[in-house]
């Protein structure tokens, strides 16, 4: 490609299709040529008139502009399209393609034969870890993008995906050289965030664009979507300004918040690396306050180009044209440059027959001098093999003196490779034990930090003498389960409600009763519960290790879970990221919440114990047994260090004797029967609240800059 003199970058949008036609002018690129069409309505809502819609804008393009004699490179949506970053074991180059194909197997959910894929490889010279970027969309869907330009007697040859040919435009342009950079672009239906970090690249896309702006103006306004469009693109000089962007805040704190989460997910996998910029495109940033929002909440500068490196058409209209749409030229642009053959990222999903056809096309020329050089050749072979047979034969005493040196190489590498093998099994051996340490201190550290979470608990040797249970700071910890997970990136990104859902299969509340009790979000009485909203930052990372904790705890205190939020949760949102990287601990609490919350007595576990005669599941006592291992403060019940990939119950307990009356006591035989006795002081627990409270715990927290930089001000603040 590098041969190329002339080619087309064209994107076609939601809105619009976008074009850019480069040249090659000497050692430089320049833009020739400029195109934007906007579609009748939008794609989105054009239901089965799409196809049509796109057909006629490429038709009005083929009216306008001439592609013969240039090639055409066209976007697929970063949406419909796959993509997956991983990191290769070392191996020899020629190894790499093997192994990335064994790689796309695992990865793309789809067989290989059913899509167009492709690779890049991402290496740092002065590093030998290598990064593997797959790419990958199905055939059909391919096939059929293609088709529409086709139809049009367009040559095309690089089919990329958008957020690639974004980056590659802004790398071309020396954009993305100043430390590690974000680039936003904002569409229509989505946004697509690309993280530039040397010769590394990370993508994501998110689903909310500019017609979610629009929506929320058709939902505040009771307008159609096309009035609704119209308000927003002149939003800046309404006389109700005020009023429409109050309408589309919202959708500027999701969007904000979505980029916060990318860029915390980010720098876990990247913990050197920090954004120092971020390049704004699309045309949803014609909005007037979204890049001035993105800057005070993002706390990033948020730049927005004034230019391509390859400057402007000559034509006074069409550099007007490339001026007004520049921000949202950006894929047409990078699409151009790949097809010049100028690009970062050269892989692409152009089908495997196309790919071929151009090849043989390109070596047909050469066909005909092949044949000419071949005869020449063969007479030339016969006369050289000729001259060197002798040479070789006058070269014998050469090859035998060789010879000999060889074989005594031979013999010394043999002998070197016994010394080496000498000693290997003892070698070995210590390397295991030694890594048995691994691990062996997190367990410990991990109860003795939830011991220290629960209120220091009296002894109350006269129940008559103690405050009433319902006014007693007082939480006991019944039982301890966790579940091992060699990746936390399903906890760390769910939702509050998400979150409270995972471990039911394990969870004992949830068996027993079938349902979550009252929601934590709430106390008894409806008032909305505050701190139940409070959750630790997300610092997490794509394969962080960490433990899924369900804790069943009783607390005699009449605010229930509103209580054990406040003095157990908060504790625990206490052991944030940032403190683990300070006190160098082995783990952080990522998030916690109350997941249920009943009365001991409507437990089913409990109950059906408590009917039975025998201990209580999860905590219950009967006849004065209770059957679990419990926490007060100050406690540190007896485990031991855990190195994960063990799926546990509860811990190991040890039964409490029954409480007897004391021999020649005197019986009440009116008094009511205890059904479910206080192990401590008799008392009726029955109107006890029972809890289970779920912890995330990350294992191997970021590094204290990245930690403390993940916490954002308004969460700092809340855990406190």
């Amino acid at each position: 490609m590098a041969a190329t003199r002339s080619a087309w970058g064209i994107d076609i949008g939601n809105r619009a299709l976008k074009a850019v036609k480069l040249v090659r002018d000497g050692e430089r690129l320049r833009v020739d040529d400029v195109e934007v069409i906007e579609h009748e309505q939008i794609l989105s809502s054009a239901g089965d008139n799409k196809d049509s819609m796109i057909q006629a804008a490429l038709a009005g393009f083929a009216q306008r502009h001439s592609t013969k004699g240039s090639i055409v490179g066209i976007s697929t949506s970063g949406q419909s399209s796959f993509a997956r970053f991983i990191k290769l074991p070392p191996v020899e180059p020629k190894k790499i393609p093997e192994i990335v194909k064994f790689e796309a197997i695992q990865q793309i959910p789809f067989p290989l034969e059913d899509v167009e894929w492709g690779y890049q490889l991402f290496q740092d010279p002065e590093s030998p870890d290598i990064e593997v970027g797959i790419f990958a969309m199905r055939k059909e869907l391919v096939n059929a993008h293609i088709k529409q330009f086709t139809d049009m007697e367009m040559n095309v040859q690089v089919v990329q995906m958008g957020p690639l040919a974004v980056y590659n435009g802004m790398q071309y342009d020396q954009r993305l050289n100043d430390g590690t950079t974000m680039i936003v672009d904002c569409g229509a239906e989505n946004t697509d965030l690309i993280i530039a970090d040397g010769e590394t690249v990370w993508l994501r896309t998110i689903s909310i664009g500019g017609n979610n702006f629009t929506e929320s103006l058709t939902k505040s306004f009771k307008l159609n979507f096309a009035k609704a469009e119209e308000l927003k693109r002149n939003a800046a000089t309404s006389k109700y300004q005020r009023q429409i962007f109050q309408a589309m805040r919202p959708v500027f704190a999701d969007l904000v918040s979505e980029i916060q989460r990318s860029i915390g997910f980010y720098g876990t996998v990247h913990r050197d690396s920090r954004i120092k910029r971020i390049i704004a495109l699309g045309s949803t940033f014609r909005l007037p306050t979204l890049q001035k929002y993105l800057q005070q909440n993002l706390q990033v500068d948020v730049d927005r180009i004034d230019g391509f490196s390859g400057g402007a058409p000559a034509d006074g209209r069409l550099g007007a044209m490339l001026n007004e749409n520049l921000i949202s030229l950006g894929t047409a642009y990078g699409l151009a440059v790949q097809a010049m053959g100028d690009s970062k990222i050269t892989s692409s999903l152009l089908p495997e027959p196309i790919r071929k056809a151009k090849i043989w096309k390109e070596k047909t020329p050469w066909f005909g001098l092949a044949a000419a050089c071949f005869v020449a050749g063969t007479l030339g072979v016969a006369g050289k093999w000729y001259l060197d047979k002798q040479m070789y034969e006058s070269k014998e005493s050469v090859r035998t003196s060789i010879d000999k040196t060889i074989k005594q190489a031979n013999a010394a590498d043999a002998s070197w490779g016994k010394t080496q093998d000498d000693g290997a099994t003892d070698r070995k051996r210590i390397r295991d034990v030694y890594e048995m340490r691994a691990g062996w201190d997190v367990w410990p550290k991990l109860i003795a930090d939830l011991s220290s979470s629960v209120p220091p608990q009296p002894v109350i040797d006269d129940p008559a003498k103690a405050p009433p249970r319902p006014q007693r700071e007082q939480i006991v910890i019944d039982t301890i389960s966790h579940e091992y997970r060699s990746s936390m990136t399903d906890i760390l990104l769910a939702s509050e409600n998400d979150f409270k859902n995972m471990g039911a299969a394990t969870d004992p509340a949830r068996t027993a009763t079938g349902a979550e009790g009252a929601a934590p979000s709430a106390d008894r009485r409806g008032n909305p519960d505050p701190a139940a909203a409070v959750v630790a930052p997300v610092v997490g990372a794509e394969g962080a290790r960490g433990f899924l904790i369900t804790l069943r705890c009783t607390t005699p205190n009449a605010n229930g879970s509103t209580f054990v939020q406040q003095n157990l949760v908060k504790k625990l949102l206490a052991f944030t990221a940032a403190d683990a990287a300070l006190k160098k601990k082995p783990y952080y609490i990522a998030k916690a919440t109350v997941v249920s919350e009943t009365r001991v007595k409507e437990d089913t576990l409990r109950a059906a114990a408590a009917a039975g005669g025998g201990a209580g599941a999860g905590g219950g006592a009967v006849g004065g047994t209770r059957n679990t291992p419990t926490i007060r403060g100050g406690d540190i019940p007896p485990t031991r260090g855990e190195r994960g990939g063990r799926n546990t119950g509860p811990l190991p307990v040890t039964p409490i004797a029954p409480i007897v009356p004391a021999p020649g006591a005197t019986v009440d035989a009116n008094a009511p029967v205890i059904q479910f006795p206080d192990p401590q002081t008799g008392e009726e627990m029955a109107e006890d609240f029972a809890l289970t409270v779920r912890i995330a715990v990350v294992l191997d927290p970021p590094p204290p800059a990245v930690a403390d930089t993940a916490i954002p001000e308004k969460t700092r603040a809340a855990v406190q």
